[in-house]
C-alpha cells in the first residue's frame, strides 16, 4: 500500500519510556519491544516516513530524581542517558525485524550512535530509514516532548503523534477518576489554558507559533499507530481550530 493513502506521510512519534516496559513498573521487556518494533514495521511498510523521539521514565525521569535531591542538571543528562538505552533496544528490535534503523544522539557518542544533525536525519528518512531521536535537545530542564515538538519543525514533520497509555486528552486522570471525560479535538490554546498536562507548555506553545498539529493516542491498543496516521478518528486532535 502507498503513503498516497496516508493522512500524514511524515511524523514525530514521542513514546514515554514506559511503553517498552510492559506489564513491568521499570526496565525493558524484550517481548514489549519486539510487538511495538512490529507495528512500527507495519506503519514504515505504507509507506509513512517516521522519526521516533524516545523518553526514558522506564529508567530513569530527571524531573523525579531532581524532586528526591539530586542536582537538577546531573539527573537530566542522566535521564537522557536513559533514553539512548532504550532507543538502542528498539533499534536492535526493529533491525531483527528487518527494518533499516538509524539511532541519533543529542549528546555525542559515536560509538553507539551517529550524532543529530538536521540534514542527515532528513536523509535518512527520505531513504527510508526509521529514525529514533534520542538524549533529548542534549540540554538539561527541556522534556522530550519539548525535544519531539523542536524535531518536528527541523525535520518537516506534519504532525507529532503523542504515544500514551490513555485513549486521549481528559479533564481530569482517567486512572484515578471514573467521570473523567475525553476530549475529541482541542486547541493548542485550550490545552494550556486548561492545564492539560499531557505536553509539557514549551512543547505546546512551540506547536501552536509553527501550527503543528498533536494526536494524543492510546499506544497500547494494536494498530493504532496505523489508524492514526490514515486520519481514522481516535484519540484527541489538538489543531489551530480544533478540527
Amino acid at each position: 500500500m502507498g503513503s498516497e493513502n496516508l493522512k500524514y506521510k511524515r511524523v514525530i512519534l514521542k513514546v514515554t519510556g514506559e511503553v517498552l516496559s510492559g506489564a513491568q513498573k521499570h526496565g525493558i521487556d524484550g517481548r514489549t519491544v519486539k510487538s511495538f518494533a512490529e507495528e512500527v514495521k507495519e506503519v514504515h511498510e505504507l509507506g509513512c516516513e517516521m522519526a521516533l523521539v524516545m523518553g526514558g521514565g522506564n529508567i530513569l525521569r530527571g524531573s523525579k530524581a531532581s524532586e528526591e535531591g539530586m542536582d537538577r542538571a546531573s539527573a537530566d543528562y542522566m535521564g537522557m542517558l536513559a533514553t539512548v538505552i532504550n532507543s538502542l533496544a528498539l533499534q536492535d528490535a526493529l533491525e531483527k525485524a528487518d527494518v533499516s534503523t538509524r539511532v541519533m544522539t543529542a549528546i555525542e557518542m559515536r560509538q553507539v550512535a551517529e550524532p543529530y544533525i538536521r540534514r542527515r536525519a532528513v536523509r535518512h528518512l527520505e531513504k527510508r530509514r526509521v529514525v529514533i531521536l534520542a538524549g533529548g535537545t542534549g540540554n538539561p530542564y527541556f522534556t522530550t516532548d519539548t525535544t519531539a515538538s523542536l524535531r518536528a519543525m527541523e525535520l518537516g514533520a506534519e504532525v507529532i503523534l503523542k504515544a500514551t497509555k490513555v485513549q486521549g486528552v481528559y479533564d481530569a486522570d482517567p486512572l484515578k477518576s471514573a467521570q473523567a471525560k475525553m476530549y475529541r479535538q482541542l486547541t493548542h490554546m485550550e490545552l494550556l489554558s486548561k492545564e492539560l498536562k499531557i505536553m509539557d507548555a514549551t512543547a505546546v506553545s512551540l506547536c501552536m507559533d509553527h501550527r503543528l498539529p498533536i494526536v494524543v493516542f492510546n499506544i497500547l491498543e494494536k494498530g493504532n499507530i496505523r489508524k492514526v496516521i490514515r486520519g481514522e478518528n481516535i484519540g484527541t486532535l489538538v489543531s489551530m481550530g480544533g478540527k
